[in-house]
């Protein structure tokens, strides 16, 4: 089992990553918020998980041991498969998706690209407790009230924005205002900054 690999980024893209480590090119699949960790930077380490099916071997890698620990968890799920818990994980933030499935929030679930009601109901009934567990002290300091910043982020990745480029955009919006706004506000403004 490979635990993590340290080296030089030579190429990152928003869904992979090549590591080279000692001249051997180490392909790893990435989600949105690991991209967002690591990109601009050279080199570093990312934690990783190898899957293996009949058809292919594929390597995922993490920026954070808590966001493979949730990756785990998430594809213990029946019918949640290693890209579609990476996908997930590029749809929200790790403490996100945490409190969403603690709270029962199963529509922001639903807003991930590929997540159905079914899926976002299972995820809840499966994993809620076991969250609740692991997470104890994050699960504490959970907000229940999400912002209008996180709304209009949510909205964004919604229309299949990325979730770096969302989150920059709607912190930009933000800035550039004088006084608080509606989040359908700051939606309709950070689509015009896009």
């Amino acid at each position: 089992m490979i635990a993590f690999v340290r080296g030089n980024f030579a190429m990152i893209t928003p869904s992979r990553v090549v590591v080279d480590v000692n001249g051997v090119g180490y392909e790893l699949h990435i989600s949105g918020h690991t991209y967002a960790e690591i990109q601009g930077k050279s080199s570093g380490q990312l934690f990783t998980y190898l899957h293996i099916t009949e058809n292919a071997q594929s390597l995922y890698g993490f920026s954070t041991l808590g966001e493979k620990e949730l990756f785990l968890q998430l594809i213990s799920i029946s019918g949640v498969g290693a890209n579609t818990a990476r996908m997930i994980l590029s749809g929200m933030r790790p403490e996100e998706i945490i409190r969403s499935i603690v709270q029962q929030q199963t529509k922001q679930l639903e807003g991930i690209k590929g997540i159905g009601k079914k899926t976002a109901e299972r995820l809840v009934l499966e994993l809620k407790d076991k969250l609740v567990k692991h997470h104890q002290e994050q699960v504490a300091n959970i907000p229940t009230i999400s912002s209008p910043h996180d709304d209009a982020i949510h909205a964004l990745i919604a229309l299949g924005i990325g979730r770096p480029l969302a989150e920059q955009t709607v912190k930009k919006t933000i800035q550039s205002l004088s006084s608080p706004t509606e989040t359908e506000e700051i939606i309709k403004l950070a689509l015009k900054n896009l």
